[in-house]
C-alpha cells in the first residue's frame, strides 16, 4: 500500500471538516459570569450528570457554583478561589463514580488572551466540557513513513488505539513546546537533541461528545519531526505498548478503519494531506 487514491484523500479531507462538533442540545451549558467579558460559555455538562449535581449542590452548596434547569453558572473570582470550588465539585463527582482515571495532574483553562482563569484535575475537564490543550507530534522518516505508537491496554482513554509517535496533555505549568519535548522522551525515547528540531505546524480544535463521560473540547498543537531512518522509538513511561512504522497509505487505511484515537486520526490525516498536495 504505497499510493493514495483520490477517494482516500477525499475521505480524509471530509473527516477533517468535522473536527469541531457542537455540543448536543440536551447538554447543559456551563457559563462563566463576571468580568469585562460578561457571560461566556466555557463548558457543557452531560445530561446524565445534571440531576445528581442539582441535588448535590442543593444539599451541599459550593461557593461560586450554582446550577439551574438551563445552565450551570461559575462566578468569576481569583483563579485560586475558583479552582478550589471546582476541585470540590470534581471531588463530589469522583466520589459518585462520574469521574474515572484521576491523575493528580492539573490542566488550566485559558481565555483567548492566554490568561489562566482556573486549574483543575485533568480527568475532570471532559466531565465538564472545559477546553484543554494537548500536543501531537508526527514522527516521519526520509522514506516517507510514519512512526505510530499503540496505546497501552491499561490507559483509561482509548486503550489499544493507535496514536502519533508522541502526544499528551499540556499541564497547567507547561507550554506546548515544553510538553512536546517531554512527551517525545517519555513516550518514544526521543532525546532532547533530536526533539529540539520539532517544527510547529498549527493546531486543530477538537470538539465531540463522549458517551458516558462528557464533552471533549481540546486544542491540539501539531508538530512535525524528521527522524533518521535508523531511529527506532522506545517507550519510557508505560503508556505505549509498542510502535509500528507504516507508509502514508497504510496510515490512511488504518485511520479509515477506525484504528486511531480520534485526536491522532485528525493529526495524522492532516499530515498525509499536507504531504500529498
Amino acid at each position: 500500500m504505497n499510493t493514495l487514491s483520490t477517494s482516500t484523500l477525499a475521505a480524509l479531507e471530509e473527516m477533517l471538516q468535522n473536527t469541531a462538533r457542537s455540543a448536543p442540545p440536551d447538554f447543559l451549558p456551563i457559563q462563566l459570569i463576571g468580568g469585562s467579558a460578561g457571560t461566556q460559555p466555557i463548558g457543557h455538562l452531560n445530561p446524565e450528570f445534571i440531576a445528581f449535581l442539582q441535588e448535590s449542590l442543593e444539599k451541599h452548596p459550593i461557593p461560586l457554583i450554582s446550577i439551574g434547569n438551563d445552565q450551570m453558572s461559575l462566578e468569576l473570582a481569583r483563579p485560586r478561589e475558583l479552582s478550589q470550588s471546582l476541585y470540590q465539585l470534581a471531588d463530589t463527582m469522583r466520589s459518585a463514580g462520574f469521574i474515572s482515571g484521576w491523575r493528580n495532574e492539573d490542566f488550566a483553562w485559558l481565555d483567548q488572551n492566554g490568561h489562566q482563569f482556573f486549574r483543575l484535575e485533568r480527568a475532570a475537564f471532559r466531565t465538564f466540557g472545559f477546553r484543554s490543550m494537548a500536543t501531537h507530534i508526527n514522527g516521519f522518516t526520509q522514506a516517507n513513513t510514519l512512526w505510530l505508537g499503540r496505546r497501552s491496554e491499561t490507559k483509561s482513554t482509548d486503550p489499544g488505539k493507535l496514536d502519533n509517535i508522541a502526544a499528551g496533555g499540556i499541564t497547567a505549568d507547561e507550554t506546548p513546546w515544553v510538553c512536546a519535548s517531554r512527551e517525545l522522551w517519555e513516550e518514544a525515547g526521543v532525546p532532547e537533541k533530536i526533539a529540539e528540531n520539532i517544527q510547529p505546524i498549527g493546531r486543530i480544535h477538537m470538539r465531540r461528545p463522549i458517551a458516558g463521560r462528557g464533552f471533549h473540547d481540546e486544542l491540539l498543537f501539531i508538530y512535525d519531526l524528521a527522524l533518521s531512518d535508523h531511529f527506532a522509538p522506545s517507550n519510557h513511561d508505560g503508556e505505549v505498548s509498542g510502535f509500528i512504522e507504516v507508509s502514508l497509505a497504510e496510515a490512511a487505511a488504518r485511520i479509515l478503519a477506525d484504528e486511531f484515537t480520534s485526536d491522532a486520526a485528525f493529526v495524522t490525516a492532516d499530515f498525509i494531506l499536507r504531504r500529498n498536495k
